[in-house]
């Protein structure tokens, strides 16, 4: 029996490992797991190559509880260690020094993790366990070794009996740590780390329906059928898919194969995704993986974090900020890179060159997978635009590249349901809605009921009203105003409609200076001025007598802030809308005309309910009681 001490040049590395991956404790397991799976796939190139005289086989990985003897068992069948081997791979940790990994390390490594990083995956063990105990047999032949450590510098390593090819690693749990003893607790690690790790993992096993047996259904005395029981065997319980979608080439896919990992990826997932995207790139950086476009919703935090990274099949997180382009991040799926780091911090990977290749791969693969599913298919893209379009816009509004790529797919849908690109529409509108500055004004509502007025008014002039609903519209809005010549949006209440696109030709009001001044002062002391800017306009006869309008530039601004961007005075700001009051329209005329005061403030706050009303400001008992005073007047 050989005695010796672990080669590092400190006193203890254990109270490290605790104290910098105490809060990872759980990756012990993954680490573990990712060490047999490497000397299993060792094993099989050396095969393939004809280096070994043993033969590969089906090996399996086995994970195995004893809960009385306070043990965890991690047992493969892959190549194995001589003592020779293990003197060199486990003793020799190389470190410079752990005083200068602390100094280097102190700010990141609680955060992203140092095992792997630094190859110390195999004593992630003692986060866990007061002891570690390896047994294992080489492929080639030489006697087995098993080495002891408890927990300090000092091992034993000693020869064993073991004849079968592999390595076992059994930790002997910590009093701190009997959650690992749980079958329920190591049934999640295994399918949160290992579901799809490329050699089977074992863990107990299940009874399933015996396959060789058909239950045979006989007559009984009173002659009613009577089938006998499904014979049941027992097998191994294998916890992972060792070939997962991602892992084959798109032309050995079917999209029930793509639907059916979509499933397995998201259980409790009950919509199948709209589309996919196969990732598969060997150069300049290897990178496999599948994204899946889903439904969307309005809350654009509960959409983040559901695309899972993995390095060669081994899951590694699901905040993939970083490596997928943020726009990209409310998507879901699985990429793999062996040229991502499992465990470094997230500035590291901002500044790596390899990881800023893989994002800018993955939003050029995006795009040109959007810009196919447009050209051979267009109505079935427009039906899915609305599930789609904030991912597209949020990427135009954030990646340059993308914005250069998106605007032959990016859609504009009319209150009327009809779809244009950037371009159509462009060439719709631009004879008719340009004003008297030579700008292209295009309208829009964001909710054509409440807006439906506001709507008929600009589409009585011709004017094509596009539908924009998404949360981020208005940053969008901003992006293209910024980005493309004397184009302006304007909401189809931000203002009366000769007003939002003004040609030469105004109207000429018909009050004179005194009658105009009686007006704006009347109605100055009747509407709340703290709710309502009074604003006389000269407009068509037949226009609305009285329209409340919310100037574009504020009402903008404060959506912009509420969804980050703009300024935080206008967050908190009271909502302000305009009066607009048409001088030209009859009631205007009456209310100047009726002789008692009272009667003159009826008409106005009449008008005003109305006016309220077809913008959706009357809510609650507001509304409650203009019903109640339109019922009394039909009375």
């Amino acid at each position: 029996m050989a005695k010796g001490n672990i080669n590092v040049s400190v006193e203890n590395i254990f109270p490290l490992i605790k104290k910098f991956l105490y809060s990872d404790h759980e990756i012990f397991l993954r680490e573990l797991i990712s060490n047999a799976t490497d000397a299993t796939l060792k094993l099989k190139h050396l095969a393939s190559i004809g280096e070994t005289k043993s033969d590969y086989g089906n090996p399996i990985i086995e994970v195995k509880i004893d809960k009385e003897g306070k043990k965890l068992h991690i047992i493969d069948q892959g190549l194995g260690m001589t003592a020779e081997e293990v003197e060199k791979y486990i003793n020799q940790v190389a470190f410079s020094g752990a005083e200068e990994f602390l100094d280097q390390y102190k700010d990141s490594a609680k955060d992203s993790g140092i095992i792997g990083h630094f190859g110390l995956g195999f004593y992630s063990a003692f986060m866990v366990a007061d002891k570690v105990e390896i047994i294992t047999k080489s492929h080639k032949d030489e006697p087995a070794a098993h080495w002891t450590c408890d927990g300090s510098p000092e091992f034993t390593l000693e020869a064993h009996d073991k004849t079968d090819r592999g390595t076992e690693i059994i930790l002997h749990i910590a009093e701190d740590s009997t959650e690992f003893l749980e079958e329920a607790r190591i049934s999640s690690l295994l399918s949160k780390y290992n579901k799809f790790m490329p050699i089977p993992i074992k863990f107990g096993t299940k009874e399933v329906n015996d396959p060789d047996h058909t239950p045979k259904t006989t007559k009984d005395k009173d002659g009613k059928d009577t089938t006998e029981p499904q014979k049941k065997i027992t097998v191994d319980n294998i916890i992972n898919n060792p070939n997962p979608a991602w892992t084959k080439q798109p032309t050995e896919l079917e999209d029930e194969d793509y639907k059916n990992f979509y499933r397995e990826l998201y259980p409790m997932q009950f919509e199948d995704p709209l589309f996919h995207i196969h990732l598969n790139v060997d150069y300049p950086f290897n990178l496999t993986g599948i994204l899946y476009f889903p439904k969307m919703t309005q809350d654009m935090a509960m959409q983040k974090d559901k695309i899972q990274l993995y390095q060669n099949q081994v899951f590694v997180t699901d905040n993939v900020e970083g490596i997928v382009p943020e726009f990209l991040t409310m998507l879901r799926g699985v990429i793999d890179s062996p040229d991502i780091p499992l465990n470094v911090s997230r500035s590291y990977l901002q500044a790596d060159g390899a990881v800023k290749k893989i994002s800018s791969y993955i939003s050029r693969k995006v795009a040109d997978k959007l810009k196919s599913l447009f050209n051979n298919n267009r109505e079935d893209f427009e039906a899915k635009w609305n599930d789609i379009k904030i991912v597209i816009e949020y990427g135009m509004l954030s990646d340059d590249k993308f914005f250069e790529k998106a605007e032959a797919f990016t859609l504009y849908p009319t209150v009327d349901g009809k779809y244009y690109t950037y371009e159509e529409l462009y060439n719709k509108t631009k004879a008719n809605q340009t004003d008297k500055d030579d700008k292209l004004v295009i309208l829009y509502a964001s909710n054509a009921d409440e807006q439906h007025s506001y709507i008929e008014a600009a589409k009585d002039k011709g004017y094509e009203v596009l539908l924009l609903d998404s949360p981020i519209v208005s940053h969008f809005m901003q992006k293209l105003e910024t980005t493309k010549e004397k184009i302006s949006f304007a909401r189809v209440d931000a203002d009366h409609i000769d007003k939002l696109i003004q040609k030469e030709d105004t109207a000429i009001s018909k009050l004179d200076e005194n009658q105009t001044k009686a007006l704006d002062e009347l109605l100055k002391d009747v509407v709340p001025s703290e709710k309502f800017m009074v604003q006389l306009e000269a407009m068509d006869s037949n226009a609305t007598p009285f329209m409340i309008t919310q100037p574009e530039f504020m009402r903008r601004m404060k959506e912009m802030q509420a969804t980050g961007g703009g300024m935080n005075m206008f967050g908190s700001m009271p909502e302000m809308y305009n009066l607009v009051v048409n001088t030209n329209s009859e009631l205007v005329h009456e209310i100047l005309n009726t002789k008692t005061r009272k009667k003159q403030e009826r008409l106005i706050n009449q008008s005003l309910d109305l006016a309220r009303l077809s913008q959706g400001l009357l809510k609650g008992k507001e509304l409650s009681d203009f019903i109640k005073r339109s019922y009394d007047m039909i009375k």
